[in-house]
């Protein structure tokens, strides 16, 4: 008996240690599998704070990650980002801008999100194919669309009341446009219109009513051959500044943020704005504001889902599958869009956007209405801009001002961009 105990005492010590040593094995798993994933986004004080939150939530569902978040305003945002790229420490997950995305993607900077897709880790079923291709390149997925944004006209509704205004926004012309800006103009003494500024967004737009598009399908040249059409766009501006419906330059330059803009102020009875703005702008105004469809926006299906910003991964990270999880978690958790509510865009997930609506503000129900009312009518997006792009928009940003400053005309304006966007685009090619 004495022998048998000290077997049972022996056999129960060997199961003891076992289990301990696989504990042990358990525990250095785990710690192995703890992983550390750095998150960069640019935005305002707001954004930050909501964005912190879903990254609170995205660590409680998955306490082996702890998120190290790096985020500025625009400005410092991409001065961070350059010297990262070059020396290959970029964080694992980067908010990226459709300005950037080309010169970042076709430099092999950004992994091709693709795989990811393929392999379940990024759920698309309730995504629709269009608006994920915002982010492709070619064959390449290099920025998955975080929300999407249309192009809008945002009044005040006490001004044009005033002016004895009613705009059909549903079939309204620029003529139409025109005349609004300066009748408002002549009855109420301010601004019938903000500046159509930066050129880059509204001067692309009103190439797209006539038909015509900034850039051919390879990027490889501009998209239009008439200069006719750049001389029109900007005649129209030069006519707005004369009748003083349409601030200079100068007076735009002034505006430094929310509180400084026209609509905002009451200094403007219309104001181009992309549709997510909408909401910043109703809640500081004190007068009611509207979100209307831009002058043609029918003629050639000019409008399109413009992404609004996108998440992409870097070659150069060792994690991508957990970005991809935490890009994921982004676009598809209910909870979390709860507190994103369309600030970086309307959501791309279908099953989201029926979700959160109950949650939305009237103002954020407007957007979201406004977004799905112009997606039954709107264009595929158009091709990412080629590289050389920012270039190509700085000397157009320039010689817009020359124009409207009557340093020259816009028949130079025209031959003057024409020459400098190709000598950019063949440089580049």
């Amino acid at each position: 008996m004495k022998k048998f105990g000290l077997l049972l005492f022996a056999f129960i010590m060997f199961l003891s240690v076992a289990a301990c040593n696989l504990n042990n094995i358990g525990n250095n798993e785990e710690e192995s599998e703890k992983v550390t994933l750095r998150v960069a986004w640019w935005g305002d004080q707001s954004r930050h704070e909501y964005t912190l939150k879903v990254i609170q939530m995205y660590e409680k569902e998955n306490p082996n990650v702890k998120i190290v978040e790096e985020y500025a305003n625009w400005e410092d945002y991409w001065k961070r980002l350059a010297p990262m790229a070059a020396a290959s420490q970029l964080p694992d997950v980067i908010q990226m801008d459709r300005a950037y995305l080309f010169q970042y993607g076709e430099k092999g900077r950004l992994d091709d999100l693709t795989p990811y897709i393929k392999n379940g880790t990024i759920d698309i079923r309730s995504i629709d194919e269009n608006v994920i291709s915002g982010g492709r390149i070619t064959d390449k997925l290099y920025g998955f669309t975080l929300g999407s944004n249309v192009l809008s006209v945002i009044t005040n509704d006490n001004l044009l009341k005033e002016a004895g205004i009613k705009i059909e926004d549903e079939n309204w012309s620029w003529d139409d446009f025109e005349k609004v800006a300066i009748e408002v103009k002549n009855a109420t003494d301010v601004y019938g219109t903000n500046g159509m500024y930066p050129a880059d967004v509204f001067f692309p737009y009103y190439l797209r009513t006539q038909g015509s598009r900034l850039y051919n399908e390879k990027g490889t040249g501009l998209g239009y051959t008439d200069d006719q059409l750049f001389i029109d766009y900007f005649k129209r501006q030069l006519r707005l500044v004369d009748a003083k419906a349409f601030p200079t330059p100068e007076v735009q330059a002034h505006v430094a943020g929310i509180h400084d803009e026209f609509i905002v102020t009451g200094n403007a009875a219309m104001s181009w704005n992309w549709s997510n703005q909408y909401s910043g702008f109703a809640e500081s105004a004190k007068a009611p504001l509207s979100i209307k469809l831009p002058p043609e926006y029918g003629k050639e299906t000019a409008l399109f889902l413009r992404p609004s910003m996108f998440f992409s991964i870097p070659k150069s990270s060792k994690q991508k599958e957990q970005a991809a999880k935490f890009i994921n978690f982004f676009v598809n958790n209910m909870e979390a869009n709860k507190l994103i509510k369309g600030d970086r865009g309307v959501p791309v997930s279908s099953k989201v956007i029926k979700g959160i609506k109950p949650e939305l503000s009237e103002v954020e129900t407007k957007i979201f209405d406004y977004v799905e009312k112009v997606s039954q009518n709107v264009h595929t997006t158009d091709p990412i801009d080629p590289l050389g792009h920012s270039e190509i928009m700085k000397a157009l940003d320039n010689i817009s001002e020359q124009i409207l400053f009557k340093k020259i005309t816009s028949e130079d304006g025209a031959r003057s961009f024409r020459k400098q966007a190709e000598r950019i685009l063949e440089k580049n090619k």
